[in-house]
């Protein structure tokens, strides 16, 4: 495990990086901003690109995806032996950048989509598009070539299978750290298996019509490796979205004894309800970032403060992607906080 002093290192760099990053109170900096040129000139005052509008939403989204993994890396490589756990949150990117080319692939485009360069983390060959062999062989994602991809009706059990295995590695590695190390991003990692399995039980409801047996099997089945220390733990983190898998999706009171009833959309007076998935998702997301925030100055000298800055960069990520594209919309700066559920 990493020594007390490469931690204060590590801590100290962080502290830093996140003291000029948009979390936070630095959030409240976005709400003056009425252009996607004037996003580009807060963020990259050195670098800003002269292009249209119309031009300038794919760029600037990479580079500040970018700019996240080069701060996420540069932390990582301060370990003289990275942590296996925070590498594999690292490489989420790798996983995203995955799907995305697997969907152009379907779609017969003859150009791999934008994907990010983990330099020495990667594992996927990009650059072999569309060469599926050369891009995953050798690779975890090797599975993947066990059949002819045709492209028709594989999208979300490809997605089902890379998420599953995605988290499956991540829990696995999460639990080889000392427990001493691990608290904070043990209870936020759980929290976000949890939150997605119902995030996504609700998704393939609402727009695939899917039932129970269906949604059963593409959910993560996850569980802690040893008996629960604590009686409110669950036996695995699909429980939740299991509790409300056949809940009728229009009935707000049906819904309102579950744990997780303030993360749903209210209801509006004079109008009828129905689950809103994407207001669901938002609400996680919120969630998620208010807990990377509460642990990210509680154990300096543990991997969590380097595993709670991830998590603080990819919100950021999500956050400065999606006021982009808001931007782009013509959509005013505080209707893009309200829609993603974010308070500057």
């Amino acid at each position: 495990m990493p020594k007390t002093g490469e931690q204060a290192y590590i801590y100290a760099k962080a502290c830093g990086i996140i003291g000029k990053s948009f979390v936070g109170k630095r959030i409240g900096r976005l709400g003056s901003i009425t252009r996607l040129t004037e996003l580009d000139r807060l963020m990259f005052p050195q670098s800003y690109r002269d292009l249209p509008e119309r031009e300038l939403l794919g760029d600037l989204e990479r580079r500040i995806i970018n700019h996240s993994v080069s701060q996420i890396t540069d932390i990582i490589n301060g370990y003289k032996k990275p942590p296996e756990f925070l590498i594999r949150l690292l490489r989420s990117y790798e996983y995203g950048d995955l799907k995305n080319a697997l969907a152009a692939l379907a779609g017969k485009e003859p150009r791999v989509p934008a994907y990010t360069d983990l330099g020495r983390f990667r594992t996927v060959h990009f650059e072999a598009y569309p060469d599926l062999s050369r891009m995953l062989g050798g690779t975890e994602f090797a599975f993947l070539l066990a059949e002819p991809f045709t492209g028709r009706g594989e999208d979300i059990q490809t997605q089902t299978k890379l998420d599953q295995l995605y988290y499956g590695a991540l829990w696995d590695s999460l639990f080889k750290l000392p427990k001493q190390e691990r608290s904070g991003i043990e209870l936020i990692l759980a929290e976000e298996i949890a939150l997605r399995n119902v995030s996504w039980a609700l998704r393939l409801r609402t727009y695939y019509q899917m039932g129970e047996a269906e949604i059963r099997d593409k959910l993560v089945f996850l569980q802690y490796p040893k008996a629960p220390s604590r009686a409110l733990r669950p036996a695995t983190l699909a429980d939740e979205a299991l509790a409300v898998i056949d809940l009728p999706l229009d009935t707000y009171s049906a819904w309102q004894s579950w744990k997780r009833a303030g993360f749903l959309n209210p209801e509006q007076p004079g109008a009828p309800w129905h689950v809103d998935p994407r207001y669901f998702q938002n609400a996680a997301a919120e969630h998620l970032y208010t807990l990377a925030l509460h642990h990210f100055h509680r154990h300096p000298f543990a991997i969590d403060i380097a595993a709670c800055f991830i998590k603080l960069k990819q919100f950021e990520d999500d956050l400065l992607t999606g006021v982009a594209e808001g931007l782009s919309l013509g959509i005013p700066i505080k209707d893009v906080f309200t829609l993603l559920d974010v308070e500057p």
